[in-house]
């Protein structure tokens, strides 16, 4: 196993591992905020283009995980973290997590979906928190683009110590 920066030529790969990854989120999330595929190709251009930097975790040649670093203003945010179904609970996450945070240079956001558990109690577990509803809100506002409907079915985890302004 090995953990690498990506780039666009892993853009294929990349969308292998969160459209098959994402799939736990189906008949999860908000029916009206599924889409199929989960990311295509064009929206994870643009991400990239934002600015969200890409690690994987490889098991030989084969990407087998995915998680995004952003600088947005004074933070970082977790993005589009997502593992080979198949490989889900193998410790995968926890190893993007660890080298994630250490590539950070400001404080850790993450934003999920309120109904998706697992992933929740993934971040909690890496020490993050649960923020309050409307600290929530004024996060996702400031550092996300993102529709209203999305707003109003997400959670922000924030690292331990994370401070308001």
């Amino acid at each position: 196993m090995a953990i690498r920066d990506l780039n666009d030529t892993h853009i294929p790969a990349i969308l292998a591992v969160v459209n098959d990854g994402a799939e736990a989120y189906r008949g999860v999330i908000p029916a009206d905020r599924w889409r199929d595929p989960y990311m295509a190709e064009d929206e994870l251009r643009s991400e990239m283009a934002a600015g969200v930097a890409f690690l994987g975790e490889f098991d030989g040649d084969a990407l087998i995980g995915v998680m995004g670093l952003q600088r947005v203003k004074d933070v970082c945010l977790i993005r589009h973290a997502y593992v080979c179904t198949s490989l889900q609970g193998k410790g995968v996450g926890s190893r993007l997590m660890a080298a994630l945070t250490e590539k950070a240079d400001a404080p850790l956001l993450v934003g999920t979906w309120a109904t998706a558990a697992w992933a929740i109690g993934f971040y909690e577990k890496h020490g993050f928190r649960l923020t309050e509803p409307d600290e929530k809100t004024r996060l996702l506002r400031t550092y996300w683009t993102i529709p209203d409907r999305q707003v109003e079915t997400s959670v922000v985890l924030a690292e331990a110590g994370f401070k308001l302004d």
